[in-house]
């Protein structure tokens, strides 16, 4: 007989802890299916958190659409960072509804050697430096954004620190 599990009680699965999603990330993620239907998209889930993966032409219309649908309401940009996997990097946007209180996080996959992506500033002004900080550390251009002018380095600085192919640990002393 199958032992029963509540649905927040974690089972464990070799190493792993499988802990399903919370009534109210399922109840978002059927939305977001519903509300997203018309993007290429895929919907999955981790640590509690509704995850969709988009291509990089459809970001700006999906985050637009996730901001104005009343059912999602993602008003707020809490974050958005850059993955570097070495063949590819990963745009993470973290987003949250202060009125549905829930979060979501959008992902886009650009590539390694000429990482192009839109800008979301014209849906969220306060993504504007979030994006001048990936491009400056990172080198991923944000077209149509206002100003990608640096925020931590210096103008003329060479390279992209945040990533992994960096030679962080290679200096001289002088």
């Amino acid at each position: 007989m199958a032992e029963a599990h509540s649905p927040r009680e974690s089972r464990h699965v070799g190493t792993e802890a499988i802990v399903p999603l919370s009534e109210k990330a399922q109840a978002l993620q059927t939305l977001v299916k519903e509300a997203f239907a018309e993007f290429s998209h895929e919907v999955g889930a981790s640590l509690d958190l509704v995850q969709v993966t988009v291509a990089p032409d459809m970001l700006v219309p999906l985050c637009q659409t996730a901001k104005d649908d009343p059912r999602l309401d993602f008003k707020l940009i809490l974050l958005l960072t850059a993955v570097d996997y070495k063949d590819r990097f990963q745009m993470v946007y973290h987003l949250q509804s202060l009125t549905r209180e829930w979060t979501l996080v959008v992902k886009a996959d650009l590539p390694y050697e000429d990482p192009h992506v839109p800008s979301v500033t014209s849906v969220w002004r306060g993504a504007d430096w979030y994006e001048r900080e990936m491009h400056e550390l990172f080198g991923v251009v944000f077209d149509g954004h206002p100003n990608l002018a640096p925020l931590l380095l210096w103008e003329g600085f060479e390279g992209y620190p945040g990533r992994k192919s960096y030679p962080f640990y290679d200096y001289q002393e002088w």
